[in-house]
């Protein structure tokens, strides 16, 4: 095999709690992750000589050294020992700097392809550990599907699979660098804080209507405080049905959950025709193994 291709999925958060500053200068996190299936693709091609190379569809991300795709291939190469290089293609479906983790899955894309490109056979535990190293959401990116995540985001328990659940996104036309939010972060600025335990409740009875009556992020007190747009999102995606609605990750994409793809298709058209939102519509996935 010369050629594999692989999907990286993105993820919204449906709860983020931030418990405080770590020694490492990273925040300590307690949240729900959830994979969706909005994704970019990858092709991964092997090399004979050493080089990695690195193309994308759109023109402004920087396809060297500096891309987390680019550096996840370095990094697997490193921790295996492998003398092989590799041509990278990614086509970028997630958008960018949007809180959907669309670099991290692809640098876990990236660490599964080559895994199986090259018949590596490192087992999940050691990508994910491969992938902490580059970043917090790497290792969910890797397994996927509905989990709790605590550390700084890098430890992950495995949560009963949410009841498929459709999600419209809506994306404003501005982007949200992760770090700018978590330092403007004021924990007196939250109104309210995550339940995990009720939402992991909620989950494992296979309640929907409740688990979106529990959506919660913290970091919704910093990024709405700059962008009023994301509230306007909300509030639309609730007008026309949503049975809740909210920000993802650091912003600025507002998704809002749905019980039947007829409905979160109607709220993305309403979107795209009322706002200057890229608007998306996905489903919830299961993790693997």
């Amino acid at each position: 095999m010369d050629t594999t291709s692989i999907e990286g999925n993105a993820k919204i958060n449906l709860t983020l709690d931030i418990l405080g500053k770590r020694p490492d200068g990273f925040h300590e996190v307690a949240m729900v992750m959830q994979e969706i299936d909005l994704h970019d693709t990858l092709v991964l091609t092997r090399r004979e000589d050493e080089r990695i190379t690195l193309t994308i569809d759109v023109p402004q991300l920087r396809a060297d050294e500096k891309n987390l795709a680019w550096r996840a291939a370095k990094a697997i190469r490193e921790a295996t020992g492998l003398r092989q290089g590799v041509d990278i293609a990614l086509t970028k479906r997630i958008p960018i700097a949007a809180g959907l983790a669309g670099g991290s899955t692809d640098a876990a894309a990236v660490l599964r392809g080559m895994n199986k490109l090259f018949g590596l056979g490192l087992p999940m535990e050691e990508l994910c550990d491969i992938g902490a190293q580059l970043g917090s959401d790497i290792p969910f990116c890797i397994r996927g599907g509905t989990m709790l995540a605590t550390g700084r985001g890098e430890v992950l328990r495995r949560l009963k699979d949410l009841p498929e659940t459709w999600v419209v996104l809506a994306k404003p036309p501005v982007g949200v660098s992760t770090a700018w939010a978590y330092q403007h972060y004021d924990a007196d600025g939250a109104e309210r804080h995550p339940d995990n335990a009720a939402v992991e409740q909620a989950i494992a009875a296979g309640d929907r209507n409740r688990v979106a009556s529990l959506l919660c992020n913290v970091l919704e007190s910093v990024t709405i405080k700059e962008y009023a747009v994301i509230s306007a999102y909300k509030q639309l995606m609730l007008e026309h049905g949503a049975l809740a609605s909210m920000m993802s990750g650091s912003g600025p994409t507002v998704f809002g959950l749905t019980d039947t793809e007829d409905r979160a298709r109607e709220i993305a058209s309403c979107l795209q025709t009322a706002t200057e939102a890229k608007a998306f519509v996905a489903r919830t996935t299961a993790g693997r193994a």
